[in-house]
């Protein structure tokens, strides 16, 4: 039997206007931990859905998977073949129990009108056991955390005869914890001869379970590589074709003033005591497991989490936050975690997502809106951020999650903000536009913004912040200052890593 399970030739894929592949090469051996990085549009995505037959490549394509010679864009074929993909966003449903989750591809095999709930709980079960999985099995998916639904999702992909599964993003909503045993999981899946295809842009995670590193970039193969052989600055260069360097913040003016103050704040069941300063042109750094209130005190800050006790006070001022419209009119701006659901409304324009902050103040001397007032502002935007769009009347969903996040960063800096709250402003995102990011946010605190900038990476907080407060179980258990021997500290005292 070959060692090569997956065996692609001279696979090219156009969209109009795009070259998505241009004439790639790509192989995967049995029972492999094989990585794929490259910047958002190196065209990774597209490979996921040729492998899996969601798409078909060009004419003059070879493809061939347990030495069988394949036909490109046949979903069901691939799924035969034992090809199973997991996204970030999973495809479960949500109103249904475990064993119904798991034991689904079962329903089509069943012979009348009743299902037989014996042999669903007996493959069910024996899924869960290959990968070590707990779980009550009449436990409904919606009551499961991410990680567990993760873990689901994998479940039932082993129901048929697994030999590929491509996993997209598999960690981007997941605690330190949660990644450790999902990392378990792919090693069983190895030791039972099932090759696993990682995606991330999480370069600290690849480092740690490949086995080979394939990069893209701009549509190429740019060939596959021993992990041992690459440190992570190497694997950029790679994946983006320039050196990036990465510049601690300048330091904050010694003349600057305490811009907020948040006194004894507390949320039952999220947060308590939570009390720190936040100066002028100061960006602070909040870090600390999922779960540990970050996300919670952030909203609480934008008034849509309204604190049982303490006090926020804004240049001196002391500040009613209850509604998101009171922290905007004070001056707090917010961008949340999950773009896609709380930062964009995806199906409408980039116009549209760009100014619906300040459409107040857009209106014409009719007291209407001026659609030339709208324009002109949100093409400013686009230019101060070297946002890249086709046109301003595209739907935001077009874009890649880097000009996303700008587009996001846009709509709450054109309110012209004192603060600026990220709660993890690069997650989901290529390594090029993270570094454009943390550019912005230099600069926008160098102009004097106060900046908070929540995150589960040690490195980004400690490359981008002149402070580090780092919370766990809704408690602010110390304060570091990054330096040299900052991210061991991190690591180690507080288990973050």
């Amino acid at each position: 039997m070959s060692e090569l399970l997956l065996d692609l030739h001279n696979v090219t894929k156009l969209y109009p206007g795009v070259k998505a592949l241009d004439n790639v090469d790509f192989a995967l051996k049995r029972g492999e931990i094989h990585c794929l990085v490259g910047e958002n549009g190196s065209g990774k995505s597209t490979m996921i859905k040729i492998i899996s037959g969601v798409v078909a490549p060009e004419p003059g394509a070879r493809l061939q998977m347990d030495g069988q010679t394949l036909t490109g864009g046949r979903a069901r074929n691939m799924v035969d073949m034992g090809v199973r993909v997991i996204y970030q966003d999973l495809a479960l449903f949500p109103n249904l129990s475990v064993q119904e989750n798991i034991a689904f591809g079962l329903y089509g095999d069943t012979r009348g009108s009743l299902v037989n709930w014996r042999a669903v709980k007996k493959r069910a079960r024996e899924a869960m056991s290959l990968i070590g999985l707990e779980l009550d099995l009449s436990r409904s998916v919606a009551s499961l955390s991410i990680a567990e639904q993760q873990q689901v999702e994998i479940a039932r992909a082993i129901m048929g005869e697994l030999k590929l599964l491509i996993l997209d993003e598999p960690t981007a909503s997941l605690t330190r914890a949660e990644v450790d045993r999902l990392f378990e999981v792919i090693q069983t899946l190895k030791a039972r001869d099932i090759a696993t295809l990682f995606v991330s842009h999480k370069l600290n995670e690849i480092f740690e379970i490949a086995e080979r590193v394939t990069v893209f970039r701009d549509g190429r193969n740019l060939g596959a590589f021993d992990p041992a052989s690459l440190d992570q600055n190497e694997l950029v260069y790679l994946m983006t074709g320039q050196r990036v360097t990465t510049e601690p913040p300048k330091a904050v003016n010694e003349d600057a003033g305490v811009l907020l103050e948040v006194s004894n704040l507390s949320k039952a069941r999220n947060y308590r005591d939570v009390s720190f300063t936040l100066r002028q042109g100061e960006i602070l750094g909040i870090i600390g497991r999922l779960g540990s209130g970050r996300s919670e005190l952030a909203l609480s800050l934008f008034g849509m989490n309204p604190a049982d006790e303490g006090t926020v006070q804004l240049d001196g001022q002391s500040l009613t936050l209850t509604t998101n419209a009171q922290a905007t009119q004070a001056g707090i701006a917010y961008v949340p975690e999950n773009r896609l659901t709380q930062g964009l409304v995806m199906p409408q324009s980039i116009l549209a997502n760009l100014t619906v902050t300040v459409l107040n103040t857009l209106m014409g001397r009719s007291g209407l809106l001026s659609a030339n007032k709208r324009k002109q502002l949100a093409q400013d935007w686009v230019s101060r951020l070297a946002i890249k769009i086709p046109n301003l009347a595209a739907a935001v969903q077009t874009l890649s999650g880097g000009n996303q996040q700008k587009v996001v960063l846009s709509k709450w800096l054109a309110t012209n903000p004192k603060v600026l709250i990220l709660d993890e402003p690069t997650v989901g995102i290529d390594v090029y536009a993270k570094n454009s990011v943390h550019a912005l946010v230099k600069q926008l605190a160098e102009d004097g913004m106060g900046i908070i900038m929540i995150s589960d990476e040690v490195s980004e907080v400690l490359s981008n912040c002149h402070r580090v407060l780092v919370m766990d179980r809704g408690h602010i258990l110390d304060e570091i200052i990054p330096g040299p021997d900052a991210e061991n500290d991190l690591l180690t005292r507080f288990n973050l890593a």
